[in-house]
């Protein structure tokens, strides 16, 4: 029915808008916060967020995998792409991010010698890792529960073909967690949360009822259409103004209750939870994936003994609060400023799906 009445149908958005109007009236002011990068992105290419009443307002959490990535570990990674007879395989968005020195990246390594590739999936990095036998690979696994699968998959090739000169360096997060530490932070002023589709595709809707359960807080699983978050928005303030919170699922034509079972089966397969530093919100314990002891040949942490330094931010940088949703991208003094897509100082300006960049494009 969405499908058919929101998407086909688009005379309905005003009458969309005027219900999130007239609950967010009975409510009062309305904080709704997602926690996906592509939320992030789809929120500011479709304007949504321009055309919604002025007591609701939208925050963007910890949804990008490349922003909450500390600097202490990208200087480990800078270090070890500088190692004789390395190749660094990574994302294209983890290449441009800088570590505690303003514009040292992987990408600046590279161009100045450093053996670095961009790879669109962990198994280009497999094929790397047997085209160059000498040459120790090291794939930089970022993400969240939607890329662990692959990343999995890829340690589970590796062992099969025996490549010993291949390795992963894990630096996947684990979604709930995360939203756990922000809710029980001092600072935290939200009454709802847009849930992740593509992490619900892979864990389950299921995955988010944790927030009506333990912190009375309503949340939608919502896809990725203008419709998809008019819709999720509508159903976030009607619970708000009713004051029954509850978890339902909007983006039923992908997302199913207990997820996808082979993707789940894999990630338990090859990963264990294990604590994990993020940038902005600290030491989180149980957030990280860590390669169970099966496959510690090809833990790259492991096998070259990496510890991350200690974490430095650089100087007038406002990613770790934009990361926690308590301050927005203009209210940063660097914003537009000095910190611009061509030369970015944070994390935030160089993904793709990082707060500061969405709106230095869409405004």
């Amino acid at each position: 029915m969405l499908y058919e009445n929101s998407f086909k149908q688009p005379q309905d958005v005003p009458l969309l808008l005027e219900k999130i109007r007239r609950y967010s009236d009975q409510s009062g002011p309305i904080r709704l916060m997602e926690i996906c990068g592509t939320h992030t992105m789809a929120i500011a290419r479709t304007g949504v967020k321009s055309i919604l009443p002025e007591n609701v307002t939208l925050l963007s959490g910890p949804g990008c995998p490349v922003c909450v990535t500390p600097t202490g570990v990208i200087d480990a990674i800078l270090a070890l792409s500088q190692r004789p007879d390395t190749l660094i395989a990574s994302y294209g968005d983890l290449l441009r991010v800088p570590g505690s020195t303003q514009g040292d990246s992987l990408l600046k390594r590279r161009a100045g010698g450093g053996n670095v590739m961009s790879v669109y999936s962990p198994m280009e990095a497999i094929r790397l890792a047997e085209e160059h036998p000498d040459t120790e690979v090291v794939f930089l696994g970022v993400g969240f529960e939607t890329t662990a699968p692959g990343t999995a998959a890829c340690i589970l090739e590796a062992a099969s073909r025996k490549l010993a000169n291949f390795s992963v360096l894990c630096l996947l997060k684990r979604t709930e967690p995360a939203i756990r530490s922000l809710i029980e932070a001092e600072d935290f002023a939200v009454n709802g949360f847009l849930c992740p589709g593509h992490v619900a595709a892979v864990i389950g809707a299921d995955a988010f009822a944790f927030l009506p359960k333990d912190y009375r807080l309503p949340g939608v699983v919502a896809g990725f259409e203008a419709a998809d978050l008019l819709y999720s928005i509508l159903t976030l303030t009607e619970m708000i103004a009713s004051g029954r919170p509850a978890l339902k699922n909007e983006y039923t034509r992908l997302v199913r209750p207990g997820g996808n079972p082979a993707a789940r089966a894999l990630m338990e397969k090859v990963f264990r939870p294990a604590g994990s530093d993020w940038r902005g919100l600290g030491h989180i314990e149980n957030s990280g994936f860590a390669i169970q002891d099966e496959y510690a040949s090809w833990d790259a942490a492991r096998k070259f003994s990496l510890r991350p330094s200690e974490e430095k931010e650089i100087p007038g940088c406002r990613c770790p609060q934009i990361i926690r949703g308590v301050m927005r991208p203009g209210e940063c003094p660097l914003f537009r400023r000095v910190c611009t897509p061509d030369n970015p100082v944070g994390p935030c300006m160089v993904s793709g799906e990082g707060s500061c960049a969405t709106a230095y494009q869409y405004g």
